[in-house]
């Protein structure tokens, strides 16, 4: 199945989040699935199932709350955010399945850079020595999902002290630079789509 690759750039999350429900809302059975890379600027978003506590305090960063499942996060310049715009009815694949093809091509990702990742049970996303490097969430409605992973790269890590990130108290993040000085955002969104594209394939 065919997949539209749109590479937005940087730009603002509420018009972003508010294009995908549009997408999702107007899909028909002859829509095909889409994925969006992007940055945004520095903001919190808050999921359904997030409590306000875990934003511990306010360093001037806006807070969004929003639809997709999960905690509390933060997007900032410097991390490249793949939204996945997919019917999964058609394609006929579960939301825990999809997180995990959507873990395993960040896993293969950080491989190619020489960096062993991993799950861990519980909490979804990927970790390099107990470090979050990447977070999930997605919404599901109508048959089709949207939301989907961001991928720390090169960015600003200090606004994750201000939360508990993904509603887990202390938990340490990491990204690619302090691992092994790679900032090419723009090859590694190449790869990160590679791998994407095979996951959803395989």
């Amino acid at each position: 199945m065919s997949v539209a690759v749109r590479r937005l750039g940087r730009v603002d999350y509420e018009p972003t989040w508010h294009a995908m429900q549009d997408f999702n809302a107007s899909r028909t059975e002859a829509t095909p699935d889409e994925i969006w890379f992007c940055e945004h600027p520095p903001v919190f978003t808050l999921g359904l199932a997030g409590k306000p506590e875990h934003l511990l305090r306010d360093i001037g960063v806006p807070v969004v709350k929003i639809d997709r499942g999960g905690q509390i996060t933060y997007h900032g310049p410097g991390q490249v955010v793949a939204y996945l715009l997919l019917d999964l009815r058609r394609r006929k694949l579960g939301v825990r399945e999809l997180v995990q093809r959507m873990e395993q091509a960040l896993i293969d990702l950080l491989a190619d850079y020489g960096v062993k990742a991993e799950r861990l049970a519980g909490a979804p996303g990927v970790y390099v020595g107990g470090a979050k490097i990447g977070a999930l969430g997605l919404r599901v409605k109508n048959g089709g999902c949207y939301h989907g992973l961001a991928f720390n790269v090169d960015m600003d890590l200090a606004p994750f002290a201000a939360i508990n990130p993904c509603g887990y108290e202390g938990m340490p993040v990491t990204q690619l630079r302090e691992l092994c000085g790679i900032i090419d955002l723009p090859s590694i969104i190449e790869r990160l789509q590679a791998h994407l594209l095979r996951v959803l394939e395989s």
